[in-house]
């Protein structure tokens, strides 16, 4: 009961139900006509019993004088003598996309709660169905992460029917889009479309084949290089430079923070030049340790020093330019459910299924990031009003509804 109060605050109720003492708990007497003294609420919040709500559509048709009879138009999505409305529709991609239920599990769960029995044929059908009314919203999705300042590029491995793809993402704060693609390399990236128009901040984990795209401005993820540098300590115990590496890097980021919270246009001189100098003076100091060998083959170590002397404006944008963040976590985060619906629900069928969760995945992502109800912006796409993203003057990753 404790535990109830808590987490569910008063709320005007839709039914009120009054119960009122008979007896005093003193001395017994009737208290019919006793003062009011006061009044406890106690709420109890349940859903209805839920049950499908049949609508009968009944198209009428009239004769002519000349002999031709005129059926009414049937109003859009009801195509048969018997379907299912938008609401379980919306219902049974929510739990295959978002929820990543299983298609026969999402069956009998929809039948255990509401009644309805679709068959999986059906639940598999609505997928495809979704995807096919969300393919102009996933073109100017795309469209505009080609426009935003900062990106999110990753990829990983797939899984399509036992066959090994790739899954690429490019994503904004407020924007998702996935491309599902047998290689990991540039014909990949070319066909999905975003890096080869963009000319923002690519932020990324330093995949070789993102370099292909030099008329964008480059930041490399912190938070791996924070990992191999911690690699690095792990397996040279003996020396400092990888730990005073570590710590200029973090001080960088957290300086770069603070001087967001300030709103500061960049990190003032005299924080910033004592960690870079401790960053410098840590890369010297390994490479001096680390010298190259004959041939091209160098050890991990080595090859990371290379990186981070090589690519200094890559690796320390994110202290230059306080737009630009210092991970690549909006892309992992965007691509962590693709690798939940793997563990849960296991491989897709068929590249057809699999590309159609992804779009409609991209779209709910899109949707949440707004903040926005998921099942609403399923039901509005099923009805053929989804939340499409459109530029603003205020806000180029914003959306507006698109008229009916």
């Amino acid at each position: 009961m404790r535990a109830d109060r808590r987490c569910s605050r008063p709320v005007a109720p839709d039914e009120v139900v009054d119960h009122v003492p008979d007896a005093c708990i003193g001395c017994g007497t009737e208290l019919s006509g006793a003062n009011v003294a006061g009044m406890v609420r106690r709420q109890v919040h349940d859903i209805p019993t839920i049950r499908p709500v049949v609508v009968e559509h009944r198209l009428h048709q009239k004769r002519c004088g000349c002999g031709a009879t005129t059926t009414a138009a049937a109003p859009a999505g009801v195509g048969a003598a018997a379907v299912y409305g938008p609401n379980l529709r919306a219902l049974a991609v929510y739990l295959l996309v978002f929820q990543h239920v299983p298609v026969a599990r999402t069956a009998q769960l929809i039948a255990d709660v509401t009644g309805a029995r679709p068959s999986t044929g059906w639940i598999s059908s609505v997928l495809t169905t979704v995807a096919e009314l969300l393919v102009d919203v996933e073109k100017l999705i795309k469209s505009l992460i080609v426009l935003a300042h900062v990106i999110h590029v990753d990829e990983t491995s797939s899984n399509i029917n036992g066959a090994r793809w790739w899954l690429h993402v490019a994503g904004t704060e407020k924007l998702t889009a996935y491309h599902l693609h047998p290689s990991r390399g540039r014909a990949a990236v070319a066909e999905f479309d975003v890096l080869p128009a963009f000319s923002g901040t690519v932020v990324h984990d330093a995949l070789s084949v993102y370099d292909a795209y030099p008329q964008a401005r480059h930041a490399l993820c912190g938070a791996h290089l924070a990992r191999e540098l911690v690699a690095a300590g792990e397996t040279h115990p003996d020396q400092d430079w990888p730990e005073q590496a570590l710590r200029a890097l973090h001080g960088l980021n957290t300086a770069a923070h603070q001087a967001r919270e300030q709103h500061l246009s960049a990190i003032p001189a005299e924080i910033v030049d004592p960690l870079l100098d401790s960053w410098r003076h840590a890369l010297l100091v390994g490479l001096a340790e680390h010298r190259r060998v004959p041939g091209r083959r160098q050890s991990k170590t080595r090859n990371l020093l290379e990186r981070l002397r090589d690519r200094d404006d890559q690796v320390l944008l994110f202290a230059r330019d306080l737009a630009v963040p210092f991970t690549n976590n909006q892309a992992e985060r965007d691509v962590r459910p693709t690798k939940t619906q793997l563990k849960i629900s296991g491989c897709h069928r068929s590249e057809t299924t699999a590309k159609a969760w992804l779009r409609i995945r991209g779209y709910i992502s899109t949707v949440t990031k707004h903040g926005d109800d998921i099942l609403t912006a399923l039901r509005d796409a099923i009805t053929g009003n989804p939340l499409a993203t459109a530029p603003r003057s205020t806000d180029l990753n914003g959306y507006h509804r698109r008229p009916v």
